[in-house]
């Protein structure tokens, strides 16, 4: 019984050590978000259609002035939706390609100016059935094979393509 209990005691403090240690190395920094500064509203000149498949009559549109790629680890654009009856739905949001996530900052308005949104929370976009476009744009151009672009240009190079260069290798 002795034999036992000393083992027992022994794997107790191997494994209170073991934990220690992992706390110790492996402690992972808090994600801090940086605060979103909203762009200048879209104009016209400055839209890529992208195409986000055969289920939407809509036409989708980035504005490429509104590209930014945060230290954070979030891309922020402008996502323009253009109805086939000609409405339009413009939002400023986030997406965080690490986690899958998106983020609505703010509505366009008819005036040409922006609503803060109510609800800027991060909404995972497997989660949530009317995000197509922001999931096509995470799979196909800011999000290749789930890494964020490294720059704003790279992501305007991937709208024009029609797909990023290192999902399109998939596809070969």
């Amino acid at each position: 019984m002795k034999t036992i209990s000393l083992i027992f005691c022994v794997l107790l403090v191997a494994g209170c050590a073991s934990k220690e240690f992992k706390d110790e190395f492996d402690n992972e920094k808090t994600w801090v978000e940086l605060q979103a500064q909203l762009p200048e509203y879209p104009s016209q000149d400055n839209l890529i259609p992208f195409d986000t498949g055969p289920t939407s009559n809509d036409q989708h549109f980035v504005d490429t002035t509104s590209i930014q790629v945060g230290e954070d680890g979030v891309i922020r654009y402008t996502l323009v939706i253009k109805s086939s009856s000609g409405a339009m739905n413009v939002t400023f949001e986030g997406m965080r390609c690490s986690t899958n996530e998106r983020k609505l900052y703010a509505l366009g308005r008819n005036d040409g100016d922006w609503a803060h949104s109510r609800n800027a929370e991060w909404q995972h976009l497997d989660h949530v059935r009317q995000l197509d476009a922001q999931r096509e744009l995470a799979k196909y151009y800011f999000c290749p094979l789930t890494n964020i672009v490294k720059t704003r240009k790279e992501a305007i190079n991937a709208l024009k393509a029609g797909i990023h260069p290192r999902v399109r290798l998939l596809y070969q």
